[in-house]
């Protein structure tokens, strides 16, 4: 087939712009596989990006779906990440399961809503439920090329690091804070002047303790005003001291005087560089241990003055074994030079030296004896020996070791003691014998009233026994053993007054005791010029009974002569008064002065009454006088004392009555008591008389019966009281001995013999009559009876 030029032209730009396009359009893929194998490799690069970034991203929609990548799943703990926002919640009951708590979900969605409709971002922070994961979330409104739909775009960071770290700096912080507070209240209420100067040398802060001290009002003021507390030291001002101890970065110390509160006081004043930032200084006041230091200074110095007056010897040695004061009987001692103390001598070579100067006893193993005297050093208790030195000296040596390891070394020559002592104790064995001689009971007391010595004679005197006064007794212990054998034991105290006049009062004194084995013994103390006290005893058993049998005999006719006196003049009273009424009476009838028949009855009446008083009087005499002599007739039977007692109170009730007095028998029926009715009732009537006359209108008696009590020899009670005028003691004492007790203007308490007379009869029947009175509270007798 032919083809024309032109078609041949033709095909020939067809196929040329064929090729044209065939060339281009593979030009064109190659441009595009290029573009897509570096879309790839830039894909696969923001991708590794994204794995590597500190943030994820979180991609949520209007709907609540979210686009996120894996690695935020499992940063939240999920196996895979959700479609939608709301499935990231952890699951209920299962908080290590994964995923957010319901509330942190909810906040989170509340404020992705409110940045999708106002495009206002927001930070929130998370802690994971179940985990030690702490999330920072940062969201923004997506931009529309990322997604036009208005979603939101969350950027989530891992900062558990960051907040753990946080944390800690935070506590410690508040840590630091607190503790610069505490440091601050403590530099303020520091008792001592503080301060702190800056970089250029001038005060920036003080305590309070300093603004007192300068007498200032504020810290202010004095930081403002630069008011130092300190005087210049040696032309050199603080703040001069204060540069150099900057500039060397050495703490400095020095004590200076300062004027505090008016007073000059001594400060040890401190300043320590705090780098570069400035100076802090404090100043303690050191006045005290100043004063304290020269007043020990002042006492050593007057201790060793003291010292060298004693008699006996005194040196120190110091913790290091060193010799440091001796005073001058200790020199003498040991003939110890001045530069022997001066050189600090050792103790071990004091020794050594003393024994070449013949100051030490003698012994075989001096380097041993020495090593044991060292060991007194590591002691406690103090150590006391006796050194027998060559040439006859006895030296008393007595170590006391000092709390700080020192040793005090107290030295006594006893040789001249030794020798008196040895004179002294013939002088006593002189004087033991010379007392063991004589026939007087002696001892001889010290002034703290032990016994120092006796004789033979004292113990058996007093009844004592040898081993006793072997222990030295004290007065109290030898008089506790001589008053048991007295016969009133309290009477050892006038032995002790009489020791005790001896020994402390320096005078003489006597007295006169009696044992319970019938002696009699006259003792005296007497006072003896070296301080002691003498007991001497002498035993007038036998003198003082003949004296005593004289006595005796005097003062029973002098009682005798007495009683019947006063019985005598009693007895007259009682006689010649009814005597008187009756012949008063009969001389009126006689001379006709009771004409009418009325009055001449009322005369005999009289007369009547006063014979029955004298016929009363004659039978108490003549009862009384068969009593004491032992001839009263008793016809005893057995009586009812309630009856008893009844039938005499019925005889008296006329009186009683008339008396105006009020009286109660109490008792029961049973007792029966085997007495003479005639003479037990004159007994208990006279007491009942007394009772009536000596109580006054509107009184009471009160007469009971009651049982004696068990353990006694008496059967059966009486008593008699009243709450009458009562009687004083000696009133009493005069009514039971027959005289009457009247009072002023009143009623005769009782009349003749009365009570001696019921005495009598009560004790004729093998009973007692107690009678107690008291002036204005009544009178109370007791009657018991077996």
């Amino acid at each position: 087939m032919d083809f024309s030029p032109l078609s041949l032209v033709l095909i020939a730009l067809v196929l040329a712009a064929w090729a044209v396009g065939a060339a281009m359009v593979v030009l064109r893929a190659n441009q595009s596989v290029k573009r897509a194998k570096a879309m790839r490799t830039s894909l696969k690069r923001m991708q590794t990006l994204l794995d590597v970034a500190p943030a994820l991203p979180l991609l949520v929609r209007v709907d609540g779906r979210i686009e996120a990548p894996e690695k935020l799943a499992r940063m939240l703990g999920l196996a895979a990440m959700p479609k939608y926002l709301s499935e990231l919640a952890a699951p209920a009951g299962n908080p290590k399961g994964g995923g957010l708590a319901q509330a942190q979900l909810d906040q989170l969605w509340s404020r992705i809503q409110t940045t999708q409709k106002s495009a206002a971002p927001f930070r929130m922070a998370i802690n994971l439920p179940g985990a030690q994961r702490s999330l920072a979330l940062y969201g923004t409104l997506a931009d529309p090329q990322v997604s036009p739909g208005g979603a939101a775009l969350v950027w989530v960071f891992d900062f558990t690091e960051s907040h753990s770290e946080m944390a800690r700096l935070r506590a410690a912080a508040a840590r630091a804070t607190g503790d610069f507070a505490a440091l601050v209240g403590l530099i303020e209420a520091a008792p001592m002047p503080m301060w702190f100067r800056g970089s250029d040398l001038t005060l920036q802060l003080v305590n309070q303790a300093y603004v007192d001290a300068v007498g200032a009002s504020t810290a202010a003021e004095v930081v403002q005003s630069q008011i130092e507390l300190l005087e210049p030291d040696e032309g050199r001002s603080p703040a001069d001291i204060a540069r150099a101890t900057l500039t060397s970065q050495a703490k400095s110390e020095r004590i200076i005087a300062a004027t505090i509160h008016g007073a000059r006081r001594t400060l040890r004043v401190s300043d320590l560089p705090l780098g570069l930032e400035g100076v802090a200084g404090y100043a303690i006041d050191i006045e005290e241990q100043q004063q304290v230091a020269r007043e020990f200074r002042a006492f050593r110095d007057a201790q060793r003055a003291l010292l060298d007056q004693l008699s006996v010897g005194v040196a120190l040695f110091d913790g290091d074994e060193r010799l440091t004061f001796a005073n001058r009987p200790f020199r003498r001692l040991f003939s110890l030079a001045e530069d022997a103390i001066e050189a600090h001598t050792p103790f071990e070579r004091f020794l050594a030296e003393a024994r070449e100067r013949g100051r030490t006893p003698e012994v075989r193993d001096f380097p041993e004896w020495r090593r044991e005297r060292t060991g007194w050093f590591g002691m406690q208790d103090t150590q006391e020996e006796a050194w027998p030195l060559p040439g006859g000296t006895h030296l008393r040596v007595v170590a006391q070791p000092m709390p700080d390891g020192g040793l005090i070394l107290i030295t006594e020559d006893r040789t001249e003691s030794l020798a008196l002592s040895a004179v002294r104790d013939t002088l006593l064995r002189t004087r033991t014998a010379t007392l063991d001689s004589l026939f007087e009971a002696l001892a001889i007391f010290a002034p703290d009233g032990s016994v120092q010595l006796w004789n033979r004679s004292f113990a058996g005197t007093w009844g004592l026994t040898p081993e006793l006064l072997d222990l030295h007794p004290s007065a109290d212990e030898l008089l506790s053993a001589i008053g048991r054998n007295l016969v009133k034991p309290e009477e050892a105290g006038l032995i002790g007054a009489a020791v005790r006049a001896a020994t402390l009062d320096r005078r003489e004194k006597g007295g006169q005791v009696d044992l319970a084995d019938g002696r009699t013994l006259r003792f005296a103390g007497i006072p003896l010029p070296d301080g002691n006290g003498l007991l001497t005893v002498l035993d007038i058993t036998a003198s003082q009974k003949a004296e005593q049998a004289l006595r005796e005999r005097a003062e029973a006719l002098e009682e005798a002569d007495a009683v019947k006196a006063k019985f005598l003049a009693n007895m007259s009273y009682e006689f010649r008064t009814p005597l008187t009424t009756i012949g008063g009476y009969a001389e009126l009838l006689k001379s006709g002065a009771a004409a009418d028949p009325e009055a001449a009855g009322e005369y005999v009446d009289a007369i009547l009454s006063a014979v029955e008083r004298l016929t009363e009087q004659v039978e108490n005499v003549l009862d009384l006088s068969q009593s004491e002599a032992g001839l009263l007739p008793i016809r005893k039977e057995r009586l009812d004392l309630l009856d008893f007692l009844t039938t005499l109170v019925r005889d008296r009730e006329t009186a009683i009555v008339a008396a105006g007095l009020s009286l109660d028998l109490k008792g029961r029926r049973g007792r029966v008591i085997e007495a003479d009715p005639r003479q037990m009732g004159r007994a208990i009537g006279n007491l009942l008389d007394n009772a009536v006359v000596g109580t006054p209108e509107g009184g009471r008696i009160v007469i009971e019966i009651r049982r004696a009590p068990e353990g006694t020899e008496w059967g059966v009670e009486i008593s008699i009281a009243d709450n009458g005028r009562g009687m004083t003691s000696k009133e009493l004492a005069r009514a039971q001995g027959g005289v009457k007790p009247a009072g002023e203007g009143a009623p005769e308490r009782r009349t003749g013999l009365g009570i001696p007379l019921a005495r009598q009869l009560i004790a004729a029947h093998d009973g007692t009559l107690e009678i107690v009175s008291r002036k204005g509270a009544g009178t109370t007798a007791t009657i018991r009876l077996p």
